[in-house]
């Protein structure tokens, strides 16, 4: 019954209860809710839930249903490392709370603003298929919820199954205001293994808003954080944290899923487990060809999901994450989170077995994993292409402002002050209007589609860069694509400054990854290691330092799309630009009316 529900499983119930027209447990409920009590529920987090391969053109929608939440954004006081923090959060958790669904359902999320910042909330890879007003960027497709505002946003997710995530996209909220989004297959098909999730994150002993404002203030980079977290917790490596270290409990012979997030704020990260291998299944809620491996390694913003087995000796395992750092002489946290795999009829007491990790600069690790990444099925990817589009990604250095104090605005390098760009321009937010709503009511001033389709000098994009290209130009720029173009777009990285690996994150869109490599783009012959037939579907891509990515995608979600780094210092220095993606033939071809509800700038 449901109020035995309530009592034996209430996080179960409570969290992730669907909105049907009555009170009561529909059949089709009740049976889902009983056969998943079937399952083993030891796992952490209990996503009791398996993935089944299914294909969009064959799915019925008619027993979608809709999630209705509430997300209060709060301040809290979270301790870690010693020291207490009021944070900000999303119903006083931290993380957040995990939203489930399935493929076909609806989302209705209102977001009620109780904190003392502007706050918006961006669902990380779902496709927002003419429903751009929800996307969430500031500034972008809305104004910022002010403090004492609300704002629901709802959206239908179809065609992808897996790992997504939600965060703030205001500022730097998203170091502690995030959680999973998992989707799950649609109703009817079997579960054959059990699903808990992670998400390795960073830590400050400070305001990561304040972190933010004082790296702006004095033009340098922010300071480095303190520690990472595994669900929020640091791990017995680092001081006060043993006791609230997290505990996995694995058995012998089980397979289960384990759902990997990188939510870090500005840090590429390996993972690994002591004596266990990965077999990947799955990639920003695409799935992929099963490949094993010993170690991951995921950008901000990318998700993995991968199985582990209980194949090993009972005892005690250290989960393990570290930082990947590819830009050279900057300082970074060089500390190791930590949780642990416990197998039943294992003594608590016994010490972890710790796994050795790669080093900190290993970027044939990262490139192996990388490049290991294929499409489970035959690729929809675009064999030719409208829009042939060139972006260098990369920093900058701006230089002092004649009305700066040079001592205490002008802290980077030899007296300038960091900056980032793609294609020589640095992005530049409006703060009167967003980008959609300017687009959609016409208004003149807030932006230009003048974003170039290619750098606006070529030069040796990898090797000695002239300094007099090191600072860039500021504006607000887009780059205007016909509804249902062909679109290629080239990721060069640069060498100025240093050279890095940029995770770059396109909203609204899902895109292939066709090639990578290292050195200058060369079309001429690097356009023969293009995969056309599976390459990896992602929703963010690992640009190689020093090195180039190729993506393609079709351009059939009107709206305004921002691509950016998801590293958040770079965006916060403009490594960014928006595509505007024209409305097509018909309703079914233009993005919908804007919610009654939908913030304005003030």
């Amino acid at each position: 019954s449901p109020t035995f529900l309530k009592l034996q499983y209430p996080s179960l119930y409570l969290h992730h209860r669907l909105i049907f027209p009555t009170e009561e447990l529909t059949a089709c409920e009740l049976e889902t809710t009983m056969e998943l009590l079937k399952q083993p529920h030891h796992c952490f987090l209990v996503f009791l839930f398996g993935l089944v391969l299914l294909f969009p053109a064959a799915l019925s929608w008619k027993d979608a249903v809709t999630h209705v939440h509430q997300f209060v954004i709060q301040e809290a006081s979270v301790k870690r490392l010693c020291k207490t923090q009021h944070v900000m959060t999303v119903n006083g958790m931290y993380p957040g709370p995990t939203l489930e669904i399935k493929n076909g359902d609806t989302l209705s999320v209102k977001v009620i603003n109780k904190g003392k910042y502007n706050i918006t909330i961006h669902w990380h890879g779902v496709r927002q298929m003419r429903t751009g007003w929800a996307d969430g960027p500031e500034f972008v497709t809305q104004c910022p919820i002010r403090p004492g505002g609300s704002y629901t946003y709802r959206f239908t997710v179809r065609g992808q199954e897996g790992t997504l995530w939600w965060h703030a996209h205001s500022t730097w909220l998203r170091a502690t205001v995030y959680g999973a989004l998992l989707i799950q297959p649609r109703e009817g098909t079997n579960f054959p293994f059990a699903k808990p999730n992670r998400q390795s994150r960073e830590w400050w002993n400070a305001n990561p808003v304040d972190v933010v404002r004082e790296a702006t203030r004095t033009g340098a980079a922010p300071n480095i954080s303190d520690a990472y977290t595994i669900n929020g917790q640091p791990g017995d490596l680092y001081n006060c944290s043993k006791q609230d270290t997290v505990v996995v409990p694995i058995s012998s012979g089980e397979t289960n899923l384990l759902r990997v997030v990188n939510s870090a704020m500005n840090q590429p990260l390996f993972f690994t487990i002591a004596n266990h291998k990965f077999t990947v299944v799955g990639a920003d809620a695409s799935y992929v060809k099963p490949f094993t491996t010993s170690v991951l390694m995921l950008g901000p913003g990318q998700t993995t999901d991968v199985l582990i087995s209980g194949d090993q000796t009972p005892g005690r395992y250290y989960m393990a994450a570290r930082a990947y750092q590819s830009a050279q002489n900057a300082p970074f946290d060089n500390t190791t989170t930590t949780a642990i795999l416990e197998y039943s009829k294992s003594s608590s007491a016994a010490k972890p077995i710790m796994p050795r990790l790669p080093a900190f600069n290993d970027t044939p690790t990262v490139t192996a994993f990388s490049t290991s990444f294929r499409s489970r099925e035959k690729a929809l990817v675009p064999a030719q292409v409208d829009e042939n589009l060139f972006f260098t990604v990369g920093l900058g250095l701006n230089s002092c402002p004649p009305n700066f104090n040079k001592t205490q605005q002008c802290q980077g390098p030899n007296g300038t002050r960091f900056t980032a760009s793609m294609n020589n321009v640095s992005f530049s937010l409006p703060s009167n209007f967003s980008l959609l709503q300017a687009h959609k009511q016409g208004i003149r001033g807030v932006f230009t589609t003048d974003f170039p389709a290619a750098p606006p000098r070529v030069f040796d994009y990898t090797g000695n860069v002239s300094r007099s290209l090191f600072q860039p130009a500021t504006g607000t720029k887009l780059y205007r694509l016909k509804y249902g173009s062909r679109v290629q777009v080239v990721l060069q990285g640069t060498s100025i400054v240093t050279p890095e690996n940029h995770p770059i994150h396109l909203h609204g869109y899902d895109f292939y990854i066709i090639a990578e490599g290292f050195g200058n783009f060369n079309p001429k012959t690097d356009s023969s290691k293009f995969n056309l037939v599976d390459p990896p579907l992602r929703n963010t891509a690992a640009v190689p330092v020093g090195g180039w990515a190729v993506i393609r995608f079709v351009a059939d979600n009107p709206g305004v799309w921002l691509m950016h780094c998801h590293l958040d210092v770079h965006i916060t220095w403009g490594l960014a630009m928006a595509f505007l993606v024209e409305d097509g033939v018909g309703k079914l071809e233009a993005i919908e009316p804007p919610p009654e509800d939908l913030p304005i700038c003030s």
